[in-house]
């Protein structure tokens, strides 16, 4: 089975035990961002934010397309039989099992590993551990430019790693081992020398093992690096073994620090003063968090007291976190560990600064008679207490800075970790840790925790969907994990269908008197109107949103819109997901829906179609010039827009614009036909369709055009009807569904023909020569071509380039080829002279198809490279994988097999990536062809079945037709009866059909009666 590495240089050994060759660093870096999730979906924008942290390139979507194509193509080389990059919805997933991934492996048997020590199973655990960090090489992904995500991968990893060689030294310890111990900890601290918990299992195992005085000098220099670097005396633990140590006592079996080993041991020395409320056993995840609060108490602790602000949304498990972390410091900060709920937020009013005061002092042991009233003698008081101890304190739930102020410490030895639902101003200018929701690891594995790990194992895609049903917020997968945990009957497909029932899902996420809904509603009461009409809008919002939209979709100036969409991320209410751009969480998005009862449906729908014109102006501009061949907006004649204001804040728009917007433009067709907005809905869906179009998104244009053919035949508005109709069958068209295309291409035309509109019949009748093309029915497109081309009004059509493009690609296939070039050549001149690079590039890939089949492969060659140019410059995606298989085909006449192949299987990806059935066909079967050159029959054989398999699903008669005739000449040799069926029923399409085959395929069986 093929096995990834990612636990130093990135490496991918084949199934044979072959190395495969990656490519550059940026597609190395798209597999381990991909194989860090294994079998879990990977969004396209976590992986152009992890390759471009700071500006991405226009290109960067493209660029990461092209670097998953590359390594599919990697990857089936080596395991022919597998797909094991997978393109799914808007993103990549790496097929392999976690226990083909190095890191996944660690991970298990460390869990199992932490068991058996638990269990007393120390030479097991020893063994498994040796194993387990054999498999480190370097750091994760060394070699690589990391972005933010796998930076604090690395960290954590590299934390779980020293954490791994602490336990398995302290295994050895206890098996009486103690000089491999010792081996394994030198190089430790030598790279580490800070860290304390290596040092005191050094100088133990230099003891054990009788060596004093290389005990005490170890000790000695832990203490100077600790003293020098972090102004920190060894903790009480390791003090104590230096007193055994001197005291020539016996130290067998002590304990080493807390956070040694990944985590809290039990039996350690507990504070006495110890306010911490009970911290979860069931801790889950957070583990980057974790290590970059511990790195950065570690790096400023010396200097300042370290203070720490965790925010994040309600429900995300801040004070889950900073009670654990406060925890893991406890040791290190003995004399105090003290807590206090601010009520930042909340049906109680927020704490005082004053009475917080008294509060903590109190929890230190200084007696109430003692504590001054006025508040600056009690901070006075108050940091003069701390700066006597080493302290840990939470300040859970703040409301403001100002509120955290006056209880912050003056001097070092004391950690502050403070929890907010708002962004609040840090005060020593650290960065503060915002708390995103979990990975769906994560979250799975707190719903196991909280459920029952048997359970959830028994169902994974089940479970899988609750915790996306819930978002991957904390509180509502550990709410949804205690109703399951309490109802033994359900299974988690119960579960699942609860969360996914039309019924509100905050309704399932509630036990007693803790709910999703009562934490939000904790953040929400608190804002002005202004920001509460803004999250109730919001909730029609199906997608990511700029600061334009929600200032159209709130009908507020964009100054105010500015500042009541920053409030509301302050609160993390929205979330800002880059690029000055926004989205509501999934279940807030639900409960602002709750919050809008009848009176204030007349105000959502105002708010949508105020949203849905802003939107709609927005992609007729972006369409201007480099897409729109022709005047959509003529056709469309929508109304003025509404806000030219925000649209000139919006500034220059274009593709990339188009791109970024992709999936709320759908989902806003989805709004506007959900609120009876059917004139928005259906003009929406045709200004995305040229963009769609271009790029390949045809599941985009089924999507969004059966919406916009509803919302059309809601308003009984026939040219609206035909142009949806019309414009969906686009996509059944390339996709393969040639009965459904006709379908509405003839309803189309029946419309035109009824509303006596000779533009919108050639149009139409237009598309439904491509149908006659692609369905084999040659002569029929020639005809309807031809006879469009006589028509009156042709030459002032804006169809007449689509006419001449129809018709030639029909006159190339039934061979007659200066024809062909002849109408391509019109259709390069009638684009160059309007200025359409849509329609430039086509006749160019055209023109060189003919080139192809004539015989004049160089100069097809450089017409092709100088389509495939523009096709790079302008994002034209429509046909690119036509133009790199007839590049294939040259390649394999000028005898550049390799280079032949390479394109041929460009151009397979390239048409799997976009569903079009008919384009992978033929690129199967060109495949096959320069593979039988290359002498690889049994791998041109396979190609052709495919090829013979897929277009016969979509009777696509000619690609049908190559395909047998290509299996009959690798089989004749062996069986020439069976090469007999295949070449007669070849030549019954190719009769049929009319195109130049037939005669080769006559001549092969009249050449198998000769031989008989």
């Amino acid at each position: 089975m093929t096995a990834v590495r990612v636990l130093g240089p990135l490496e991918v050994l084949a199934a044979d035990g072959r190395m495969l060759l990656l490519g550059t660093p940026k597609q190395r870096l798209v597999l381990g961002v991909l194989a860090l999730s294994p079998d879990h979906l990977v969004q396209l924008d976590a992986l152009v934010d992890e390759l471009w942290p700071i500006d991405p390139p226009r290109s960067a979507v493209a660029n990461v397309r092209t670097y998953a194509a590359n390594l599919r193509r990697a990857f089936a080389a080596a395991d022919p039989g597998r797909h094991l990059i997978v393109r799914e919805a808007d993103g990549y997933r790496l097929a392999l099992p976690v226990d083909s991934i190095d890191l996944g492996l660690f991970s298990d048997e460390y869990r199992t590993v932490r068991e058996h020590v638990a269990q007393g199973l120390l030479e097991t655990a020893a063994r498994s551990l040796s194993l387990a960090l054999s498999r480190r090489r370097g750091p994760l992904l060394a070699g690589l430019p990391l972005g933010s995500m796998l930076s604090g991968r690395r960290v954590a990893v590299e934390e779980e790693m020293l954490a791994a060689t602490e336990l398995l030294a302290d295994v050895r310890i206890q098996l009486g081992s103690p000089g491999e111990a010792a081996s394994l900890l030198r190089p430790q601290v030598k790279a580490h020398p800070l860290r304390e918990p290596s040092h005191f299992l050094l100088v133990r195992a230099l003891y054990q093992q009788g060596d004093v005085v290389g005990a005490l000098d170890a000790y000695r220099f832990s203490r100077d690096a600790l003293r020098e670097h972090l102004g920190i005396e060894p903790g009480p633990e390791f003090q104590r073994l230096h007193r055994a140590i001197l005291n020539r006592a016996p130290v067998v079996g002590a304990a080493a620090p807390a956070g040694a080993f990944g985590g809290e041991r039990p039996g350690l020395s507990a504070s006495l003063k110890s306010w911490l409320p009970r911290g979860a056993s069931d801790f889950v995840g957070r583990a980057s968090n974790v290590a970059r609060l511990l790195a950065e108490t570690r790096r400023v602790e010396a200097q300042t007291a370290a203070v720490h602000v965790i925010d994040g949304m309600a429900g995300s498990g801040k004070t889950t976190l900073a009670v654990h972390v406060a925890r893991r410091l406890a040791d290190r900060y003995p004399d105090a560990q003290l807590f206090i709920d601010l009520c930042g937020h909340g049906e109680k009013a927020p704490v005082e600064p004053s009475a917080a005061l008294v509060t903590l002092l109190r929890q230190l042991g200084v007696e109430a008679g003692l504590i001054p009233a006025e508040q600056d003698l009690r901070v006075q008081l108050w940091r003069r207490e701390l700066a006597a101890r080493r302290a840990v304190v939470v300040l859970d739930n703040a409301a403001s800075s100002d509120q955290i102020a006056p209880l912050l410490p003056a001097l070092p030895g004391t950690i502050v970790l403070v929890t907010s639902r708002r962004r609040l101003a840090t005060p020593d200018g650290g960065l503060p840790e915002s708390l995103a929701v979990m990975t769906p690891d994560e979250g799975l594995q707190l719903l196991k925790v909280t459920a029952g790990a048997d359970r959830i194992d028994a169902d994974p895609e089940a479970a899988a969907e609750a915790v996306r049903r819930c978002g991957y917020l904390p509180l509502a997968i550990r709410l949804a994990g205690s109703r399951l945990a309490h109802r033994r009957k359900w299974r988690v497909a119960d579960l699942a269908a609860r969360l996914a029932a039309p019924a509100p899902v905050l309704d399932q996420l509630g036990v007693e008197d803790r709910s999703v809904a009562g934490a939000f509603a904790a953040s929400y009461e608190p804002l002005d109107e202004s920001g509460k009409r803004m999250i109730r809008v919001l909730g029609v919002f199906p997608g990511h949103f700029t600061i334009e939209m929600a200032a159209a979709l709130a009908e507020l100036p964009l100054a105010t819109a500015v500042r009541v969409v920053d409030d509301l991320v302050d609160r993390h209410l929205v979330e800002e997901t880059g690029g000055d751009r926004y989205r509501l969480h999934d279940l807030m998005r639900h409960y602002a829906n709750q919050l809008s009862p009848d009176d204030h449906r007349s105000d959502r729908h105002s708010a949508v179609g105020h949203l849905l014109n802003f939107v709609l102006h927005a992609v007729l501009a972006a369409n201007e010039g480099l897409l729109d061949s022709h005047d959509v907006r003529a056709e469309l004649a929508p109304d003025p827009a509404w806000r030219p204001d925000l649209l000139a804040a919006a500034g220059v728009l274009g593709p990339d614009w188009l791109e970024r917007e992709r999936a709320t433009l759908a989902g806003l067709v989805e709004a506007a036909q959900d609120s009876g907005q059917y004139d928005f809905a259906w003009r929406l869906a045709r200004a995305t369709w040229r963009f769609y179009y271009i790029r390949g998104y045809f599941d985009d244009i089924r999507h969004t055009h059966r919406l916009g053919l509803a919302a059309a035949e809601a308003l009984g508005d026939h040219r609206a009807v035909a142009a949806m109709s019309n414009y969906l069958a686009s996509a059944h068209l390339r996709t393969g569904d040639y009965d459904e295309a006709a379908r509405l291409i003839e309803r189309s035309v029946a419309l035109a023909r009824e509303l006596a509109d000779d533009r919108l019949l050639l149009r139409y009748q237009a598309n439904m020569s491509v149908v006659h093309w692609l369905r084999g029915e040659l002569q029929e497109s020639v005809a309807l071509g031809t006879a469009m081309l006589r028509h009156p009004k042709f030459l002032g059509s804006v169809r007449g380039p689509h006419v001449l493009s129809n018709l030639g690609l029909a006159l190339t296939v039934l061979g007659r080829y200066d024809d062909a070039l002849h109408v391509h050549r019109l259709h390069l001149f009638l684009a160059r002279v309007n200025g359409d690079l849509f329609h430039t590039t086509n006749a160019l890939g055209h023109l060189a198809a003919v080139k192809v089949r004539s015989g004049q492969w160089a100069s097809a060659v450089r017409i092709l490279n100088a389509a495939l140019m523009l096709r790079q410059r302008t994002g034209h995606r429509y046909s690119e994988s036509e133009n790199h298989n007839d590049l294939g085909i040259a390649y394999r006449n000028l005898g550049r097999l390799e280079d032949g192949v390479r394109q041929h299987e460009l151009a397979l990806e390239l048409a799997i990536d976009s569903g079009e059935r008919h384009a992978q066909a033929a690129a199967l079967n060109d495949l096959a062809f320069t593979w039988v050159k290359l002498g690889q029959t049994a791998d041109a054989t396979r190609a052709h079945r495919r090829a013979l398999e897929s277009s016969t699903r979509i009777a696509h008669p000619y690609e049908q037709g190559r395909a047998l005739a290509g299996i009959a000449e690798l089989v004749a040799v062996a069986d020439p009866a069976e090469a007999r069926r295949y070449w007669q029923r070849a030549l019954a399409i190719f009769e049929r059909m009319g195109v130049p085959e037939r005669s080769e395929v006559r001549r092969r069986l009249d050449g198998l009666r000769d031989q008989a």
